[in-house]
């Protein structure tokens, strides 16, 4: 189990990673295409490329970093959460308000992911293409019951971390001290 932990960890990094840096190129790409308008002897070179694929590509890799970084914000505790109530209870209404959050939170994106999952099927059925990629529709929103089945996997890892030993993955929010280089 903890190797493919480990396996989900790195693959969920990478893709997040590997998605938000092709993004960033496709987008920077056809800015320097719509720039180079501008000047006549690189349209000369430049003018042939159709990049009209190029939006829609980045807002789907954006959706599926979005899903992926969803779950590794709860595995990581970077997630938001609403803690004020349970912040103001006793030690033992904390306990079972934590769990109760994180069973809710596991059942939530279950219920998304097996709602995803069926939409999916939907989408394969009618065989929908996008509009500018015209891509299946279906490898689009593979990332609803992906992303979703994976955040409901980390809800539970993170309850199952918290019954035994108490302790909730908790992010860094240190503050950088001026004039610090390692920043």
């Amino acid at each position: 189990m903890r190797v493919l932990n480990r396996l989900l960890d790195h693959l969920e990094e990478w893709l997040i990673a590997g998605f938000m840096a092709i993004a960033t190129l496709i987008i920077f790409v056809a800015v320097v295409h719509r720039m180079s308008a501008k000047v006549d002897w690189l349209w000369d070179y430049t003018g042939r490329l159709d990049l009209t694929w190029a939006q829609e590509l980045c807002i789907f890799l954006f959706i599926w970093m979005a899903k992926f970084g969803a779950a590794y914000g709860v595995r990581t505790g970077i997630h938001i959460g609403v803690d004020l109530l349970v912040m103001h209870a006793s030690a033992a209404w904390r306990r079972r308000l934590v769990v109760l959050a994180l069973l809710l939170g596991a059942l939530f994106t279950a219920i998304i992911a097996t709602l995803g999952a069926r939409w999916v099927m939907f989408m394969h059925e009618t065989g929908q293409v996008t509009p500018d990629l015209e891509w299946p529709r279906w490898i689009v929103y593979l990332c609803i019951p992906l992303g979703s089945g994976l955040m409901c996997y980390r809800f539970l890892q993170v309850l199952a971390r918290f019954l035994r030993s108490g302790e909730l993955p908790v992010h860094s929010t240190a503050p950088v001290a001026a004039g610090d280089s390692t920043a």
